[in-house]
């Protein structure tokens, strides 16, 4: 029986890395992507509605049953320990859903099996359930730029987003592998991507 290769991709906002791990899809890995988990689990009639509700009260579930993330984003801001109740509740969920997806993508006999997570580094329990890390870095200025272009936040916003982050540095010293995407243009970065998918047994 073919080895799993189990591939931590992480890279800051604006890096690439969502668009690294759609090319990875493409040449046949499973992608088990940790944020559209946990956005599922906050979504309308999502497994961790019920806790938030009775946590936080019902002024935080919007009327169509789904959480209020402006007001938590508030609430948490202001807040450090109601951003550790939220993980409290959402973080399980995330683990018990990421094993149920790693689990169906290893009996449907996928050799290489991507987890997306952005928080990675600093996350921290991550690393010894991998076999390797794939950063996807680029350049800070790069980072903010593509971000205001794509989210129509201001520059002060994806700044504070930045500092929330794990420091550049501290990613690459995580990585076993870094991709640089700065400044090529997709079919560049497409053709790396290439390059790479078969040291992950694509």
């Amino acid at each position: 029986m073919q080895a799993v290769i189990r591939l931590g991709l992480t890279g800051g906002i604006g890096s690439g890395k969502s668009t690294v791990a759609a090319m990875l899809a493409r040449h046949g890995a499973a992608v088990i992507d940790a944020d559209a988990i946990s956005r599922q689990t906050t979504a309308a009639g999502g497994t961790a509605i019920a806790a938030i509700r009775q946590v936080f009260g019902p002024e935080f579930i919007t009327s169509d049953g789904a959480l209020d993330r402006d007001r938590m984003r508030e609430r948490v801001f202001r807040d450090p320990g109601a951003r550790r109740q939220l993980e409290h509740i959402i973080h399980p969920l995330v683990g018990l859903e990421t094993a149920r997806q790693t689990q169906a993508a290893i009996a449907a006999g996928r050799r290489c099996l991507v987890f997306d997570v952005p928080l990675l580094v600093e996350s921290g329990h991550w690393r010894p359930r991998l076999d390797q890390v794939l950063v996807v870095d680029c350049r800070p200025e790069v980072q903010v730029e593509r971000t205001m272009q794509r989210s129509g936040l201001a520059r002060d916003a994806v700044m504070d987003i930045l500092a929330n982050q794990a420091s550049r540095e501290a990613r690459l010293r995580a990585a076993d592998i870094v991709l640089c995407n700065d400044g090529l243009s997709l079919q560049e970065l497409a053709l790396e991507v290439q390059q790479m998918a078969g040291r992950f047994g694509l």
